[in-house]
């Protein structure tokens, strides 16, 4: 789950990490408002979504009065941020935050990440901050400096220290620096926190430390220890399908292809989509249902999977371990019996009672395509749906 700039900030704040006097905005008159509240002589107006490279979007504006915020928040509401990584359908911005301006004397990146493959916290930080850390790492790589915490201590101070240095950091500020980077490790370890990114780490003029930007990602299989982080969850900034299957417990992840996957299992679900595009055909969308295959979790599958437009095909394809295949079965013709689809349907079934769900699909009379195999599934789904958008355009030209 992600948050916000400002919610990220209210935490880190609570750890003892510095950040610039701020106020959330739903207005542009409420921005002039924050503005006067924070006083000084310059504010930054940031839009608020779930998006890096917000700047390069134009969605920070930089003002020198109060007219000029609420001009600047004005411009920002309802606009449609699109970044490289929010694709281009872009983000809405519905919130603002407006935030004090600083005198910058240097910028760093501080970055927090889980290593899959050491299955260790891994602190990454530069001295060329600003910048994506792609393009960091592409541009100025000399200037990465990696650290791996243990996990049985935790991040220590000499490692802190360390860093600071090799960040090139005066020895004046060694302890603000140390005073961050534990700060924001302890809010990333207590807080079951996958990402926490402070980009840019700023050191001002007048040598103190502050978090401009923050972004914070959370395990969301961890959230029922923490109720008021779901709470700051927006679905606003979330892709409508991902939300609704959220909320019914199933995992979808949305794509840009024309074949729909039913799957239960992660792991089956990714070798599903790698076979479909090896067969020729693109996956719309990542969808595991999970291991209870129940009539009710198909038709939520279903309709889940055809709110995407694209779709020219579905393919239904379970391994009953725990389930048995007739069971499954019963769902699939119990749910296409309520709320039938108007676009192929290829079912592979295998595992458990395989041969009596095979039977039951085909005496249900349903125009329901069978394979044995996942490579024949996935030939025959990528046919059906090519047939079926020939059909689509034919239908179109003589209309």
């Amino acid at each position: 789950m992600d948050i916000h700039e400002y919610q990220a900030k209210e935490i880190l704040a609570g750890y003892g990490v510095q950040v610039p006097r701020g106020g959330l905005a739903y207005s542009p008159e409420q921005a002039a408002y924050r503005a006067r509240e924070i006083g000084g002589e310059k504010w930054i107006v940031k839009a608020q979504v779930h998006t890096g490279g917000r700047g390069k979007a134009g969605g920070v504006i930089v003002c020198g009065d109060e007219h000029e915020v609420n001009d600047a928040a004005g411009d920002l509401f309802g606009k449609r941020i699109v970044t490289n990584q929010t694709g281009p359908e872009g983000k809405v911005v519905y919130r603002v935050y407006v935030e004090s301006g600083v005198a910058i004397q240097s910028e760093l990146y501080l970055g927090y990440v889980l290593d899959r493959q050491t299955q260790r916290v891994m602190v990454v930080a530069s001295a060329a901050g600003g910048m994506e850390i792609e393009e960091i790492s592409e541009k100025k790589p000399e200037t990465i400096v990696r650290c791996s915490i243990e996990p049985a201590v935790g991040m220590q101070d000499f490692q802190a220290r360390e860093i600071a240095f090799d960040l090139g950091l005066p020895p004046a500020l060694i302890q603000q620096a140390v005073s961050t980077m534990m700060g924001s490790y302890k809010a990333f370890k207590e807080l079951d926190a996958t990402m926490l990114e402070i980009n840019p780490m700023v050191v001002t003029e007048d040598g103190e430390i502050f978090a401009l930007d923050a972004k914070m990602t959370f395990d969301d299989n961890a959230l029922f220890r923490h109720p008021d982080i779901s709470e700051l969850r927006d679905k606003s900034q979330e892709d409508p399908r991902e939300t609704q299957a959220a909320d019914r417990g199933l995992n979808y992840v949305g794509l840009e292809g024309e074949i729909g996957c039913i799957v239960n299992g992660a792991g089956l679900a990714m070798a599903t989509m790698d076979t479909i595009k090896l067969a020729g055909g693109e996956p719309s969308n990542f969808l595991d249902i999970g291991g209870g295959a129940t009539p009710k979790r198909v038709a939520q599958a279903f309709r889940l999977v055809l709110t995407d437009k694209n779709v020219n095909a579905v393919l239904v394809n379970i391994f009953a371990g725990i389930n048995r295949c007739d069971w499954v079965a019963e769902g699939i013709i119990e749910a296409l019996e309520k709320d039938p689809i108007d676009v192929p349907l290829v079912v592979r079934l295998a595992g458990t009672n395989v041969d009596e769900g095979r039977k039951i699909l085909a005496e249900s009379g349903l125009p329901i395509i069978h394979a044995n195999t996942l490579a024949e599934a996935a030939d025959r789904v990528v046919t059906a749906s090519k047939n079926h958008a020939k059909h689509n355009i034919k239908l179109v030209a003589a209309s």
